[in-house]
């Protein structure tokens, strides 16, 4: 039987897919637009949209497992299709935000929470992975250290424990492995938790120059990543960050738990990425 993998040019969907293939497992890809994934020799391609449910039945034929990027828009009638199809396993990327605190009022722990809530409701198998911040977020700094400025960002004494996408790949592919985690919620994180300061730091010393950090008030935050950031995600990160100054963040063993080693720590991540952060000739 195929595994359907939704999200497969995504950081993680990506790294799940590769995965799957060198294990030797039959693969469907999806995206809204197949001829634009980029998959290893085999691996079938299907359009899938997740907000269009006259896209779910094709997708879905013949499909046993399902590794699945949340989307709220749809979940209702993907899980009912998901269902019908005889899908008996869905591995379901959301947030570690819908463990927050804030959760109720907070929109990305929502968006979140009502694909989890679809996925309970619908009595099909399910794994939902809850991972916390992504390492790769740190691609955001690349130009300004690239280019020797400093790096703004409001709350940089903010705590997080990012994990790399890496770990995350490689607990969805154990838990769609077998059933031991069927009906599991697994939170990840990173091996410790780190201030944006202090992994800035890191790459500086990877580097072996200063990288410059220069806070920014909420205001100014707001005013720029308001730019490029929809307005309820932006809400939802500052009011994070600010929650999240000088409390160092929890950390989980779940990598080690199904992977059998310890995750991957940031330092690891910027080593693998320095190339991204170095200066240009």
């Amino acid at each position: 039987m195929t595994i359907l993998v939704t999200g497969a040019r995504g950081n993680v969907g990506r790294r799940v897919l590769e995965r799957l293939h060198a294990a030797g497992h039959p693969l469907r890809a999806s995206g809204r637009t197949p001829a634009e994934l980029s998959v290893p020799a085999g691996v079938d391609t299907a359009r899938l949209d997740l907000n269009g449910p006259d896209t779910f039945e094709a997708a879905l034929r013949g499909v046993d497992k399902v590794f699945l990027y949340a989307e709220s828009d749809g979940a209702k009638e993907f899980f009912a299709a998901a269902a019908e199809a005889g899908v008996r396993h869905v591995v379901l990327l959301s947030s570690s935000t819908v463990g927050g605190q804030d959760a109720a009022s907070d929109p990305l722990a929502q968006h979140h929470a009502a694909v989890e809530d679809a996925l309970l409701a619908s009595a099909l198998p399910g794994t939902v992975l809850r991972p916390g911040a992504f390492a790769g977020n740190a691609f955001g700094w690349s130009d300004a250290i690239r280019t020797g400025k400093p790096v703004e960002l409001p709350y940089a004494d903010a705590h997080t424990a990012p994990v790399h996408e890496d770990d995350i790949a490689d607990v969805a592919v154990a838990a769609l492995a077998g059933e031991a985690h069927l009906g599991r919620t697994l939170t990840l994180t990173g091996p410790e938790s780190l201030t944006f300061r202090e992994q800035l730091a890191v790459l500086g010393e990877l580097l072996g120059r200063e990288v410059p950090v220069r806070e920014l008030t909420r205001d100014e935050a707001v005013e720029r990543m308001g730019r490029f950031v929809p307005e309820p995600v932006l809400t939802s990160l500052l009011s994070q960050w600010a929650a999240a100054v000088g409390k160092p963040a929890g950390t989980t063993g779940t990598v080690q738990d199904l992977t059998g080693r310890p995750g991957r720590t940031f330092r690891q991540w910027a080593g693998e990425n320095l190339g991204a952060f170095a200066a240009q000739d």
